[in-house]
């Protein structure tokens, strides 16, 4: 199965189009001009062959009067220097008369027409005078002219190539400032994915992206009035709950402790022993409710560690687990973290709850909080690998038989996942033949937290 390509992000589709446009108008500007140049380069050129032409065909009429050989005649340069247009005098029967000081006669015609002629190699301009009995043609390899052109067109290519960069990063910065309310409505959204509910700033938004962000507030805001109306139906309902059970409750102790002896007060404590259930469960329900409704995220971050001792203090107190829970904290109230106090609370209560219910009752149980995240072990059975995933479920336990109602780990895993946290299960724990290990990792946190 084929993978999909990496995506591309708006803003560089958008710099690499706009650099490549500005290159290939470049390049077609600097063809046009090339095109023209060489046009006009051919005009100019012409012209001089016959100006030289013109010029050279009296003096030569008058040099002929003047001499009184008919042999040729080369006409010596003054100094040296690269002659481009060279010429020759003949008579009416082609004997040449007279040539300028680079001629060569090779490349020039025999009986070349009068007017222009252009050869494989040369440009050729002939006129004649004194009613046909001189000649005089002038002559441009095609190599100078061709040379001349693509030095122009180097002149207009070379700006290009070295004003690339600079061409490129004009692009780019172009673009990235003019995405950067993008980018700010973009990390806004981002973070409404942590249970933060409120509507996402708009200021500065490129008309095309207004109807998106409107949209999207709508949307969060009726998101929020159901997780509203969701929560509030949850808390009433539990409220609504706990006092019939509590009534109940009450008077199953009361007639407890009324009867004697016998069957009649053994079914009596079986109903209280299933109205404490009927409590506890009613509570993680709650629990687990509040964890998918969202409110998971504090205003402004808070310290962790007091709200850990707490959770401690009432686990030891309410489990009577006579001092086996060792609670590792870092120097001070430990780390900040925008996560809920309650919710951190719901979280390490149900994590060692956990651990308590399923471990070694013989056996410590540690909690540790560091920067990058909090973690709680225990002793006790192996977990199989495959069976690890499931406990994340609700109503699914380890294998274990103590009572409990298979719903701390799906609360733990449905704060975790509303509050952006990363939660991972190991059995047994790093460099431990048994037992079981549950670590909640802070948003940013790498691998450094480990459970010793």
């Amino acid at each position: 199965m084929s993978r999909d390509p990496r995506p591309w992000s708006l803003r560089r589709r958008l710099a690499l189009s706009l650099t490549a446009a500005v290159v290939a108008l470049w390049i077609a500007g600097a063809a046009f001009a090339a095109h023209v140049l060489q046009r006009e380069t051919t005009e100019v050129f012409d012209s001089a062959l016959r100006e030289v032409a013109e010029r050279v065909l009296p003096l030569a009429y008058a040099e002929m009067l003047s001499r009184e050989t008919t042999e040729a005649q080369r006409v010596v340069s003054v100094g040296p220097k690269e002659e481009h247009i060279s010429y020759v005098v003949r008579d009416g029967k082609g004997a040449v008369l007279l040539q300028s000081s680079d001629a060569d006669l090779a490349k020039f015609p025999s009986r070349p027409p009068i007017g222009f002629s252009t050869t494989g190699r040369v440009r050729a301009f002939t006129a004649s005078g004194v009613q046909g009995t001189i000649f005089v043609t002038t002559v441009e390899d095609l190599a100078h002219r061709r040379a001349a052109v693509w030095r122009s067109v180097a002149a207009l290519v070379w700006p290009l190539v070295a004003l690339a960069p600079i061409i490129v990063a004009v692009v780019w910065v172009s673009v990235r400032l003019a995405f950067k309310p993008v980018d700010r409505f973009r990390k806004d959204l981002a973070e409404r994915g942590r249970g933060n509910l409120t509507p996402v700033a708009s200021g500065g938004l490129p008309d095309e992206v207004l109807p998106v962000a409107g949209s999207v507030n709508a949307l969060i805001g009726r998101l929020g009035d159901a997780l509203e109306a969701e929560r509030g139906f949850a808390a009433n309902s539990a409220h609504e709950l706990r006092t019939p059970i509590a009534a109940a409750l009450a008077q199953a102790q009361r007639l407890l402790a009324e009867l004697p002896e016998g069957a009649p007060r053994r079914r009596a404590a079986e109903i209280a022993s299933a109205l404490r259930r009927l409590t506890r469960l009613s509570e993680k329900l709650l629990q687990l409710a509040k964890a998918e409704g969202g409110g998971l995220i504090a205003p402004a971050p808070r310290p962790l560690a007091p709200v850990l001792r707490l959770v401690a203090e009432d686990a030891d107190r309410d489990l009577d687990l006579g001092g086996r829970l060792e609670l590792a904290l870092p120097d001070g109230d430990g780390p900040l973290s925008d996560l809920d106090p309650d919710a951190f609370a719901v979280l390490a209560r149900n994590l060692i709850e956990n651990a308590v219910k399923h471990g070694d009752p013989e056996q410590p149980i540690e909690a540790r909080l560091e920067e990058d995240g909090f973690s709680v072990v225990n002793r006790g059975p192996v977990v199989p690998r495959e069976r690890l995933s499931w406990l994340l479920r609700p109503f699914e336990r380890g294998p274990t038989g103590a009572e409990g109602s298979g719903l701390g780990l799906a609360i733990v895993s449905a704060i975790c996942r509303g509050a952006g946290l990363t939660l991972e299960l190991a059995s047994p724990p790093a460099g431990a033949e048994d037992g079981f290990v549950a670590i909640v990792r802070f948003p940013g946190a790498g691998t450094k937290l480990t459970a010793s």
